[in-house]
């Protein structure tokens, strides 16, 4: 897959290296932080959020497969979805996993932050495991 480029704000794509991150917020005020960036902080309702480009690795917490297309999603069924808890702020992050087999992935597993192609050339990020569980 080549770099692409996604639309969404909530993602941040080094130019130099190619490095994906999400794009969260911080508050002082609370000392945690939240994806996706949001005005005020979603734990106390502080208004001193600060943007900031979080971790791009993470371990797998929680995954299932989608077998069945939501409403108006037009692509490949199954995918899986999940929880990735990113190291560095400890912060949980549901999302879309690159891999639909939930056999092939296990709890603690390293995962990555992407961009993913869907139909309609719509780049979505997504979390991709980093190796193959032991």
């Amino acid at each position: 897959m080549g770099r692409h480029r996604p639309r969404d704000l909530s993602v941040h794509v080094d130019e130099a290296d190619g490095t994906v991150r999400l794009i969260g917020g911080y508050s002082p005020a609370s000392g945690r932080y939240h994806f996706p960036l949001a005005p005020v902080c979603p734990y106390t309702g502080a208004d001193d959020v600060q943007e900031v480009r979080l971790s791009e690795v993470g371990r797998l917490w929680a995954w299932t497969a989608v077998t069945a297309a939501p409403p108006g999603y037009e692509g490949p069924v199954p995918y899986g979805f999940g929880i990735v808890e990113l190291e560095a702020e400890a912060l949980r992050v549901v999302g879309r996993l690159t891999e639909p087999d939930p056999t092939r992935l296990a709890a603690g597993q390293p995962m990555r932050v992407v961009v993913e192609r869907l139909p309609g050339d719509l780049d979505m990020w997504a979390f991709a495991p980093e190796a193959a569980p032991t």
